[in-house]
């Protein structure tokens, strides 16, 4: 009898030492909960706060929204600001593993390679029902290898900028802003201007030609299958030479110092229309420029131009202990309602598609330029490959408007020393 009680106990202790080492499924780890619903996750998961960072002076409308969060799901939310472009990513690399990093964060989607693979942010898995809040193209930047690591924020891209006084209205497509050009182009006045030495703005017609920087397949770009310098990408450059060569485009408005050069022209009223980004408006119109904004006119050959558009995400920090709950909580700021908020106060357009028609942004005209030129944008490639791209383009295009090689060589060279640099620094 004793033999026997003896043996029962050591069961008894070997079952309960098992179930010690087991998962506590009542800590919330992991993403297995996506509702958010106090219902589905124990009140023991519940952290009492999660930790944001939003980008610098761009925080003030998550008073409103974290507040309505905490009423709802009863955890306290604490915003810091950090400039996204340069040092959030830095600062989680520190903060992170040091536990004293974020749970929520953003970034732009062409830093979200990087940070995936290092494990700096963390997948999310969200129902159908929220990705289809989004449009496709800027769900697509929040992925990396064909998984979701981010939801979408904002957007920006390229549009077409005149000057009210100087043209009466923006035209449907560029063979009419070339014929306006011609007129108009003499004595140091010119019609239209963009920044076409430089990728981030020739991937627009480039682009819209039939070039492309890596093949996409089911979400996943392939760094081995570049369009760069293929028959629609060599159209695009020869397009992009005739501004140049029928001096269409002054000599200044090349390199590092052409944005300058643009931007002083126009503001001084030399300029009838530009192709730039929203994030040039403000300075235009305080250069007491009255400003007209549009989606760009589409290419001779019929296409819509295909600008980049970059787009900014909230993401879950792969450091923090509460990622179910982090999820919950981007869910939750990027509900319609307020992602419109969130515009209100930064004037940054978000990528809700049912936000679009909304008179909020329907009625700003440097919204709705956005909003309708980011249906034909290309999301900026966000593998680290895309690093190798930028300067070997630059420099081919460079050479294209400045009548020193001709655009299919030029980019035959391009195309060999990206194929080079990413053979050298990301093969396996």
């Amino acid at each position: 009898m004793k033999k026997t009680l003896s043996l029962l106990m050591v069961i008894m202790l070997v079952l309960g030492a098992l179930a010690a080492c087991g998962p506590n499924r009542e800590e919330g780890a992991g993403n297995n909960n996506q509702g958010g619903d106090d219902s589905e996750t124990p009140e023991t998961s519940k952290p009492e706060k999660l930790v944001v960072w939003e980008d610098d002076k761009k925080s003030g409308w998550l008073d409103e929204v974290g507040a309505k969060f905490t009423e709802e799901h009863g955890i306290e939310i604490e915003v810091k600001e950090v400039e996204m472009a340069t040092k959030m990513k830095e600062q989680l690399r520190l903060d992170g593993p040091a536990g004293t990093g974020p749970d929520v964060l953003t970034l732009p989607h062409d830093q979200i390679g990087e940070m995936a693979l290092a494990g700096h942010i963390a997948e999310l898995d969200v129902e159908q029902e929220i990705v289809d809040r989004f449009s496709e193209s800027s769900i697509l930047a929040q992925s990396y290898e064909g998984t979701l690591y981010g939801l979408p924020k904002s957007s920006e891209t390229p549009v077409f900028i005149y000057n009210k006084e100087l043209m009466e209205e923006a035209p449907a497509t560029m063979d009419e802003v070339y014929d306006f050009s011609t007129d108009f182009t003499k004595d140091g006045n010119y019609g239209f201007l963009a920044l076409w030495d430089n990728y981030y703005f020739a991937h627009a017609p480039i682009g819209g030609m039939g070039g492309y920087v890596f093949a996409e397949n089911d979400g996943a770009l392939n760094p081995a299958d570049l369009g760069l310098n293929n028959e629609g990408a060599v159209e695009g450059a020869e397009y992009i030479q005739k501004w140049y060569e029928e001096g269409l485009f002054p000599k200044g408005v090349v390199g590092e110092n052409g944005g300058a050069a643009m931007d002083g022209l126009f503001n001084e009223g030399k300029v009838a229309s530009v192709m730039n980004g929203p994030w040039s408006f403000q300075s235009y119109e305080e250069a007491g420029i009255e400003i007209g904004v549009a989606a760009m006119p589409t290419l001779p050959n019929g296409e819509p131009m295909k600008t980049f558009m970059g787009v900014k995400g909230w993401h879950v920090s792969g450091y923090s202990e509460n990622q179910e709950w982090a999820q919950t909580f981007i869910e939750f700021i990027t509900q319609d309602e307020n992602s419109k908020l969130r515009f209100e106060q930064t004037k940054e357009v978000p990528t809700n598609t049912a936000l679009v028609d909304d008179p909020a942004i329907a009625e700003n005209e440097g919204a709705k330029a956005v909003a309708e030129q980011s249906q034909h944008a290309v999301p900026m490639p966000n593998i680290p490959e895309m690093g190798e791209v930028w300067d070997p383009m630059a420099d081919a295009l460079q050479t294209v408007v400045t009548g020193k090689q001709e655009p299919k060589a030029a980019l035959d060279s391009a195309v060999d020393t990206i194929e080079q640099n990413i053979e050298a620094n990301h093969s396996n």
